[in-house]
């Protein structure tokens, strides 16, 4: 099959799609492959590394969509690239569909078949794809959060860990999954007070057996809800409903009864965001100020930490690409449900009841799209 990696192009990304190392195992088993020049040079992966992995060097993302069957990036599509997509193409990236209408509307009208790392599922109902970037992002949570506490960038002046004699800061994270449990771990090794909320009560007990009586667990309540987020110094949303908008958890009325100087991170903004009161931020310009709240939604925010995001990224993803390349898209998809759960647009319709949700738009299950491809 033939393969090809554009260079991100999204505000401040530098992750890449597949390393060098990712591209030997490629090129082992007969495949091309096509990289943008300097697709992964902020990183440390040079053009001269991905030659002589075996790849060829493409001067422009234009020759990479022309020469490339199967697509795999790191972010959803711009829309300079959208433009660019064709029935012939298979993209292979994170998407976000849900909150994105027209990213929506334009993969549709491609016709190209796309799938989407966040919703690839595995056999215990986890989300292997999305799981590397949800711990990075769930530990970056609390070291960009700690950062805009700090007086000068806008916030309390709270340092998490406190010091002899001082209390330490109030860190609640909304969802126990695995953007809160790494959160977690990060607050209670900077010295945090950390409580997490969450609904499922398996989610809770597991984390109240990993971390004692150094975490707070409470079942999620409005009250509860309510109560935590006004007295925090820093609040993380880390709440999923895979593939469907965040629930919109924290409201206006919230915000304006928090600390001033408080912070909110915004880890649920790829999905539309978890407060009535964020809206996507970049690493440009990370934060933003609503009723002295400093809010910090940024929606690629493994790309802080590039090279360790697409190590590790590329560690689960490999093995899907592999699949679709030796077996071919069709066949890759029908015999592996967990891939098959993956695909969210083909042959013009929308095969994740989600997104469908959240745009009214149809939905048509994936089984019956696959005889089109």
């Amino acid at each position: 099959m033939r393969i090809g990696v554009p260079k991100e192009i999204k505000n401040h990304e530098y992750r890449v799609g597949l390393t060098p190392q990712s591209v030997i195992e490629l090129r082992a088993l007969g495949h091309q492959l096509w990289v943008e020049t300097q697709a992964g040079a902020a990183i440390g992966f040079s053009d001269a590394d991905y030659e002589k992995a075996g790849a060829q060097i493409a001067s422009d993302a234009e020759q990479v969509f022309a020469e490339a069957q199967l697509i795999v990036k790191v972010k959803e599509p711009l829309a300079s690239e959208r433009v660019r997509l064709h029935p012939g193409h298979t993209l292979f990236t994170y998407l976000h569909l849900a909150p994105d209408r027209p990213q929506t509307d334009e993969l549709l009208a491609s016709g190209a078949t796309c799938i989407a790392y966040e919703t690839v599922t595995d056999a215990r109902g986890r989300l292997p794809l999305l799981a590397p970037m949800s711990e990075v992002a769930g530990r970056m949570s609390i070291q960009v959060g700690a950062s805009c506490l700090e007086k000068a960038r806008g916030g309390r002046g709270v340092l998490l860990g406190g010091v002899p004699g001082v209390a330490p800061g109030k860190v609640v994270i909304l969802g126990g999954g695995v953007v809160g449990s790494h959160a977690a771990a990060m607050a209670i090794g900077l010295g945090a007070e950390v409580t997490i909320l969450d609904r499922n009560m398996d989610a809770l007990r597991r984390l109240d057996a990993q971390y004692g009586n150094r975490i707070a667990t409470r079942y999620s309540t409005r009250a509860a809800l309510s109560e935590l987020v006004l007295a925090a110094d820093l609040v993380i949303g880390s709440v999923l409903i895979p593939g469907a908008a965040a629930p919109k958890l924290i409201t206006a009325g919230m915000v304006r009864q928090m600390k001033s100087g408080a912070v909110l991170v915004d880890v649920a903004i790829d999905q539309g965001g978890c407060a009535e009161t964020s809206r996507p931020t970049s690493h440009s310009h990370p934060t933003y100020v609503v009723d002295e709240v400093v809010h910090y939604c940024v929606t690629n925010m493994p790309g802080g930490v590039a090279r360790t995001a697409t190590l590790a990224l590329n560690n689960a993803t490999l093995p899907f690409v592999i699949a679709l390349a030796e077996k071919g898209v069709r066949r890759a998809l029908e015999e592996d449900v967990h891939l098959r759960n993956g695909l969210n647009v083909a042959a013009g319709a929308l095969t994740n009841a989600g997104v469908a949700a959240a745009h009214r738009l149809p939905y048509t299950p994936a089984e019956e799209v696959l005889a089109r491809l």
